[in-house]
């Protein structure tokens, strides 16, 4: 009896649990700022074509679609939260890097300034030309020009430079004189400069020969052997080998990645729900935003300053240092698993929900047209920029007006939604935002032109995420208000992105980056009428009124807006639930 009575009764800190969340999905997402909107800018130095590009950038939507929700879902089921959240972090810091190994392919349309995105500084060295001479009995050197950009260069395999054997067994005994010609009037027709490697006069060309063929058949033994695991990539071109490369480690990479952020959410939501605080949870979305626009600014800043020294890859080592930053604090992250097990099938039910609303699936098929313009703009809007020699800089600061403006206007969502008296009007000037930033950027004549644009941007895209959240309000039963939620999520952010992703690039390759965003205005611009027309034709349906609901008699069940919104019943339980931000239990 003593014991019992000496035991200590457990305090849960809600607010450090909300404070340490917030500073991990701070962090998180500003390492996320630091290389995903840069992404596209670093595969187009890479050497692939826009529509190489639309497809890796689709399939990374496509893998986090299919594999998010089952990793977060097998996570809770064993109890290993923690654990994936940890090795998801170290994981997708390290995927990254491996792009780094890669050379571009010779084909990047970057020009050669030093603060325009590309990775090598003008220091590299590449060859270029490669002019074997056919003069009997003499065998010349391959010629290489030695570059300072490789923007103007021409690429070439690396086994061509090898045509001149040279062993230190065979070939001293076989070489007596290996001479630099110094004839003028050669190196002028050929066209030579001072740092040209010029004609090699070799003797003993029988034995030159058979060094020759035995390096061949070397050679072709190599290839036999790469075939056994390269397969048909060795007979394609480099730009076609990258790309595959580049999808390989781009899935791998989203794998590692795709769990971090709904199982640490999940984790966070229901350590809430089990201290009556769940209200506290969305007090952590502003955090994420400040720390994506943070990413994207201090980052470009950062990247501009230093390009002549370190090139973009300042973008990958940022990610991996704030991704590895972040490893204890996820070891401390408040997280709770119910002893009850959820109720299958939420998000089945959450489905049927939204298909049996019509204003539901109105606001679905805006979800995922919304998602694929903002997955062009994502996608190929630096390129836009970039082909308005823009600096690392302007787009940092640009990119990162978006998300602060969203965080500036949030307070005055539930005012506008107020001022309209519905969340479908707001919806529509959601879209038409979207629709006339997209049309500013076909029109974009210079880099800080585009800084009204990302305003506009960051008040469409608080509205458009507003209007769905009130849509889940309406339609969602007990218990499952976020998988509501995350089904418009999805199709937003993963299916309508990968399909933007997808469509974009091969439009910019075919028609140009003008062009794909006047198509994506006049698409937006087509889908806010006729959204105006049905949401006009679809019978409304009215509130509740509790309060006069209480007091009526059993003939009054009609009432007018002006009732609706002086329900003194919901206020009181709006101010109560605000109020109740967290309590004591006692174990």
């Amino acid at each position: 009896m003593e014991g019992a009575a000496m035991k200590t009764n457990k305090q849960w800190d809600v607010r450090g649990a909300v404070g340490l969340a917030g500073v991990f999905h701070f962090l998180h997402c500003c390492a996320s700022g630091c290389l995903l909107p840069f992404l596209t800018l670093y595969l187009r130095h890479l050497g692939l074509t826009a529509a190489m590009t639309g497809i890796v950038m689709a399939v990374r939507h496509l893998v986090a679609l299919t594999w998010r929700h089952v990793s977060s879902t097998l996570a809770r089921r064993h109890n290993k939260r923690r654990m994936v959240i940890i090795c998801s972090v170290i994981l997708s810091a390290i995927a990254p890097l491996v792009l780094l190994l890669f050379p571009p392919t010779g084909t990047s349309t970057e020009s050669g300034r030093c603060n325009i995105s590309q990775l090598n500084a003008n220091h590299t060295i590449y060859p270029t030309t490669l002019e074997p001479q056919t003069t009997p009995h003499k065998f010349s050197t391959p010629i290489m020009r030695f570059t300072e950009s490789h923007a103007e260069s021409e690429y070439r395999p690396a086994q061509a430079i090898n045509t001149l054997p040279y062993s230190s067994t065979q070939g001293t005994a076989d070489m007596h004189t290996v001479e630099a010609s110094s004839d003028k009037t050669s190196s002028k027709r050929d066209g030579q400069g001072p740092l040209e490697m010029q004609t090699a006069q070799v003797h003993s060309p029988e034995r030159v020969g058979r060094s020759l063929r035995k390096r061949e058949e070397k050679q072709e033994g190599i290839d036999m052997v790469r075939s056994e695991f390269l397969g048909s990539l060795k007979v394609m071109d480099a730009q076609h080998q990258m790309f595959f490369l580049v999808i390989i480690i781009v899935s791998v990479w989203e794998v590692m990645a795709a769990p971090l952020e709904w199982t640490a959410d999940d984790g966070l939501h229901e350590y809430l729900d089990f201290v009556d605080a769940t209200d506290r949870h969305g007090t952590v979305k502003p955090w994420r935003l400040l720390g994506t626009a943070g990413g994207m600014g201090s980052t470009g800043i950062l990247v501009s300053i230093l390009y002549c020294l370190t090139g973009t890859v300042l973008h990958f080592y940022a990610y991996a240092m704030l991704m590895l930053v972040i490893v204890p604090i996820a070891a401390l992250l408040p997280l709770y698993r119910h002893k009850r097990e959820r109720l299958p099938g939420s998000g089945l039910k959450a489905l049927q929900l939204v298909r049996g609303d019509s204003r539901a699936l109105l606001c679905a098929v805006s979800a995922l047209l919304t998602g694929m313009a903002g997955s062009v703009v994502s996608d190929f809007l630096l390129w836009q920029m970039q082909d308005r020699s823009a600096t690392e800089l302007q787009m940092g600061i640009t990119l990162a007006l978006a998300p602060l403006c969203q965080v500036t206007f949030a307070p005055l969502n539930r005012t506008v939604t107020r001022f309209l008296k519905s969340h479908g009007r707001l919806l529509l000037l959601a879209i038409l935002g979207l629709c006339l930033q997209c049309l500013y950027y076909s029109f974009l004549w210079t880099p800080w032109a585009a800084v009204p644009a990302q305003i506009l941007a960051g008040l469409s895209t608080g509205a458009l995420w507003w209007s769905v959240e009130a849509q889940c309000v309406d339609i969602a039963s007990p218990g499952t208000e976020r998988a509501v939620y995350r089904v418009f999520e999805t199709l937003s952010l993963d299916l309508g992105a990968g399909i933007g992703s997808l469509v974009g690039g091969f439009v910019v390759q075919t028609f140009g980056l003008g062009v794909l965003f006047q198509g994506t205005a006049v698409m937006l611009a087509l889908w806010c009428i006729a959204l105006a027309v049905l949401q006009w034709r679809i019978p409304r349906q009215r509130r509740i009124n509790y309060s006069r609901l209480l007091a009526a008699d059993a003939s009054e069940v009609s009432e007018s807006e002006s009732d609706q919104d002086n329900d003194w019943l919901e206020k009181a339980m709006e101010e109560d639930k605000g109020n109740n931000n967290w309590r004591r239990l006692d174990k």
